[in-house]
């Protein structure tokens, strides 16, 4: 019995969930998603990749929103437009951000489906948020890289503020 005690202990602790959780996602598994929070929550959804320089310059800011917004009916996603066999680089961008929860990887397809599905004035460029008010209706959107004021100005005007 004592030598199963510390096996079914680290048992334990190895099968709980990770802090962070990376899914493969389609435009459908998205809009689903904002669907989820209707009337409930505004949500922001930052499109990036790990080889983009202003997504990286950026991705730190919007990490100190989500945590500074987290109790305040604000959710922000990350969805990584990362070929798939990056998975692991992308994790690990995230770990080293210190991103928990729940984030995703853009299924591989018809690149510019998945863009028009998303929103149809979506170029494809990199990186692109876009918010959703608690009614789910689109708030704003933009490409390229945005000063913390223009991200923080967005959500307010999605929460109604």
């Amino acid at each position: 019995m004592k030598k199963i005690l510390p096996l079914i202990v680290i048992g334990i602790f190895s099968c709980s969930k990770p802090d962070l959780q990376l899914t493969t996602i389609n435009s459908g598994d998205i809009h689903r998603i904002v669907n989820s929070h209707t009337g409930k929550d505004v949500v922001l959804i930052n499109f990036w990749a790990t080889w983009c320089a202003p997504c990286i310059e950026e991705f730190p800011m919007i990490v100190d929103l989500s945590n500074k917004y987290s109790d305040q009916d604000v959710k922000i996603y990350f969805v990584s437009t990362d070929w798939e066999d990056e998975t692991q680089s992308v994790i690990q961008f995230l770990k080293d951000h210190g991103v928990t929860g729940k984030s995703f990887i853009k299924a591989e397809g018809n690149d510019n489906e998945f863009i028009q599905k998303i929103h149809k004035e979506w170029t494809g460029a990199l990186p692109f948020t876009i918010i959703y008010d608690e009614k789910g209706a689109v708030s704003d959107y933009w490409e390229m890289k945005k000063s913390k004021a223009h991200f923080e100005t967005a959500i307010l005007r999605a929460k109604g503020e």
